[in-house]
């Protein structure tokens, strides 16, 4: 009989099979396009999921922990914008594969970082309680970080609204759902624990469904452009390759515990496609189209790497055996 402990131990096959089957049918199906408006719906849910696992009590202590907010914004925010100008002086491109690259890489995960931190041993706690700050701090940062990337012209991009939609009906609704269940289950009314115990089943399933429907509407669209995509994809294979080892050099820099420097890690490795997309869905055509590639070609290198991730920031970041 199937368990949660199977389906754990069975996410890497089932993720490979997942994005095999994406790729085929993306590739082949003239209306998977029509895939890409159940993302958020699913990363939402997928997030519900998650959120249903923590318990919630532990997230006031994660606001305590000031040496692992201390690394975070610093990798984030100084290290990673160093790190990605270094990439693009490597790796020059147009003005607008620039745009894509710096909008994509330059701003933290706030959403499906938090199920990968889980499912790889980190402080999925401390992740949660970061969102906000990472969301206010890169709604900040990313005019000024355009601006010395690309000149003033850039500015005009900028936003808020996709992020914060994003922020309110991908965390703060499945949330605020996943509480009012916990509550329900303390209290034994109204199915409560039934609902609670049924989540646990959904992270992984949900998490290939969230492949599924990423890469089945969009990788048309990178195969449309493949001169491009092989222009782009050094800058993001370096960029998944060492960003974790920053995460470690900045979570050590503060002596950080290890699963927060896990949780480090993977924050810093992870960036926040799918909301600056919108950002570039709402450029000119053909600008739009062109960034709007940069960016998914960018998700799809981060979900093959968050897979590597699951197994490998552990590894890289373990405890210290005379601790």
């Amino acid at each position: 009989m199937l368990t949660k402990k199977d389906l754990e131990e069975g996410q890497i096959r089932i993720y490979i099979i997942t994005i095999i089957i994406s790729i085929l049918i993306g590739l082949n199906w003239e209306k998977s396009h029509l895939f890409e408006n159940l993302i958020d719906i699913v990363i939402g849910v997928l997030l519900y999921s998650m959120f249903c696992q923590i318990p919630f009590l532990e997230i006031k202590a994660a606001f305590k922990n000031r040496s692992f907010f201390k690394a975070l914004l610093l990798g984030n925010f100084v290290f990673i914008p160093l790190f990605v100008w270094l990439l693009l002086l490597l790796f020059p491109g147009t003005p607008v594969i620039t745009l894509g690259v710096a909008l994509v890489l330059l701003t933290p995960c706030i959403d499906y970082v938090i199920v990968f931190a889980h499912l790889g041993q980190a402080n999925s706690n401390a992740i949660l309680a970061s969102t906000p700050v990472l969301l206010l701090v890169q709604m900040i940062c990313l005019p000024l970080y355009l601006w010395i990337f690309l000149g003033q012209e850039s500015l005009h991009i900028i936003d808020v609204t996709p992020f914060l939609t994003s922020f309110i009906y991908m965390i703060i609704l499945p949330l605020l759902l996943a509480v009012t269940t916990q509550l329900l289950a303390k209290r034994n009314f109204g199915g409560g624990s039934t609902l609670l115990d049924f989540s646990g089943w959904l992270p992984v399933p949900l998490m290939a469904l969230t492949f599924f429907t990423v890469i089945v509407s969009q990788i048309d669209t990178v195969r449309q452009h493949a001169a491009i995509l092989f222009s782009i994809l050094p800058i993001y294979i370096l960029f998944s390759a060492i960003a974790p080892f920053i995460g470690k050099f900045t979570a050590r820099l503060f002596k950080v515990d290890v699963r927060s420097a896990r949780a480090v890690s993977f924050s810093i490795s992870t960036r926040n496609s799918l909301v600056v997309l919108p950002l570039a869905l709402a450029l000119p055509a053909p600008e739009s189209t062109l960034v709007a590639m940069v960016i998914v070609t960018q998700t799809i290198v981060e979900i093959l790497f968050e897979l590597i991730y699951i197994k490998c920031i552990p590894a890289l970041i373990k405890p210290n055996p005379k601790n």
